[in-house]
């Protein structure tokens, strides 16, 4: 091994003559005998270790070898265990025969045990003096040069363990990811509201607009979808009789892989019976400072390669839809001729396709294009046209217009929320109206549930992965999900 922090030789030796290398290492560390896949070892976590840190305390730490300093009888190394990293000082007159001489066949990546006492050196650095060690793993490959990292961007997540390796900012990122899920488990736990398991393998798919991906169940012989949303199920719930639930887990949808979407994703939904949009609103708005307070430390989070700062502290803006619309395309948009929209829209920048055929997918075009990417602070749109969200309820002032919100981000939606369609005749019509000529999407059973009286009740559901790239500040889902879906390399 060479006696740099890197690994690097000047001679830039091939993956095989490093790996050929480590092996001769391996046995010669054998000859000395260490053994090079060895057993379990108590320790400390390197992160209790410096935060319970006293000068001559005695401590048994574990980790993986990042770098190595050799100068004649004494060395310096780092060693990282997935709680922190920590420095190692070892000395000749301390150690063994054996090991001393097996620390010059140690490797970068390499797993080593050891236990010694705490003290600070000259430049105040917390240093664990090494007075024995064990070798626990040891490792054949070559790990990242870490000063470059891996140079096939699609590497860091096809094999996701060598980026976890050598990018604190990618582990930081996922243990951001976890402290936020155990978090938002806590905000609703606290108010009384019920983690609850559904279906994951159904009959048919349903709760949104989705293409899902398709299995055989060999028992029953027949064919399953893997669930587009859980929604249908946990309305069932409430009519059961609870009262504020929420499921946390995977939705499948069989379409397309690009920087915001993955076919594999996790998703929060919330139910609250006897709430409307409103209380869905109010959690929002809890919910989200919550987790900047607790995990992050600050409400202003910068986002993307501008570092945008986006500020989560409420309350936020609420504008309605037809609104925005309004006033992006002119008070008379909604009165003029079709054929006048077009033109309108064309020269505003809208593309024009040949499903462009009515007023309302024009209005819905100028908004996804024109509109939603210029809210850039959390925004609740609200008023939406019913026929884009059959399971709400209309608002009572406009049957055209839906009681509902679509919570805008950064541009991007994260999250709808909805007073939820409790008429079950209402819900039908919507449904039949949504499904057209195939009536066998239809989900009979959830309409004989909702005809045994659901509670007014409110909603709603948030891309987790999508929340995890707004509060990292990272603009691209595969850097917030460990194992994303990649295509087959050729």
């Amino acid at each position: 091994m060479a006696d740099e922090n890197t690994g690097a030789t000047a001679s830039a030796p091939s993956s095989n003559e490093y790996r050929d290398q480590r092996i001769a290492n391996m046995k010669a560390l054998q000859e000395l005998g260490f053994n090079p896949y060895g057993s379990a070892f108590q320790r400390e976590r390197l992160s209790d270790v410096r935060a319970g840190f006293e000068e001559n305390k005695t401590v048994r730490a574990a980790g993986r070898l990042m770098t190595m300093r050799r100068m004649g009888k004494a060395s310096f190394a780092t060693v990282c265990d997935g709680s922190g990293m920590f420095q190692l000082f070892f000395k000749k007159d301390l150690l063994t025969e054996a090991e001393f001489k097996g620390l010059k066949l140690l490797d970068l990546g390499d797993f080593i045990g050891v236990e010694g006492r705490l003290f600070t050196t000259r430049t105040g650095e917390k240093t664990i003096e090494v007075a024995s060690w064990q070798l626990l793993s040891k490792a054949i490959m070559q790990p990242p040069e870490k000063f470059h990292g891996l140079q096939d961007i699609e590497d860091r997540y096809r094999r996701r363990y060598l980026d976890l390796m050598i990018n604190e900012e990618s582990r930081d990122r996922f243990y951001k990811r976890s402290r936020i899920i155990a978090e938002i488990r806590a905000f609703l736990q606290s108010r009384g509201f019920m983690e609850v398991e559904t279906p994951i393998m159904q009959a048919q798919a349903g709760g949104a607009a989705a293409k899902p991906f398709f299995t055989h169940h060999n028992a029953l012989d027949t064919e399953m979808v893997l669930r587009i949303a859980p929604e249908l199920y946990l309305k069932r719930l409430i009519v059961g009789g609870f009262d504020k639930i929420f499921e946390l887990g995977k939705d499948f949808r069989n379409e397309g892989i690009d920087r915001t979407h993955n076919p594999e994703f996790t998703v929060l939904e919330i139910y609250e019976a006897y709430g409307d949009r409103l209380s869905m609103k109010a959690i929002i708005e809890g919910l989200l400072p919550h987790l900047c307070d607790t995990v992050l430390g600050k409400r202003q989070v910068e986002y993307g390669e501008d570092k945008e700062i986006i500020d989560f502290t409420p309350p936020y803006r609420e504008v309605s839809y037809t609104d925005m619309i309004k006033e992006r395309m002119g008070d008379d948009w909604f009165d003029l001729p079709f054929e006048t929209a077009r033109q309108k829209a064309a020269a505003a920048g809208v593309e024009l396709t040949p499903e462009l055929t009515n007023m309302l997918m024009l209005s819905h075009e100028v908004y996804d294009k024109l509109i939603e990417k210029t809210l850039r602070q959390p925004t609740f749109v609200t008023r939406l046209p019913h026929q884009f969200v059959p399971l709400a309820k209309s608002c009572p002032d406009d049957p055209a217009l839906v009681d509902v919100f679509e919570f805008v981000v950064a541009g991007k939606e994260l999250c709808p929320g909805y007073t939820e369609q409790n008429d079950p005749m209402a819900q039908r019509a919507a449904l039949e109206d949504q499904a057209g000529e195939d009536t066998e999407k239809i989900d009979e059973d959830f309409i004989s549930a909702l005809e045994h009286g659901m509670p007014p009740t409110g909603g709603l559901g948030m891309g987790i992965d999508r929340l995890i790239m707004m509060l990292t500040g990272t603009e691209v889902i595969r850097d917030v999900i460990l194992f994303p879906q990649m295509r087959n390399r050729t």
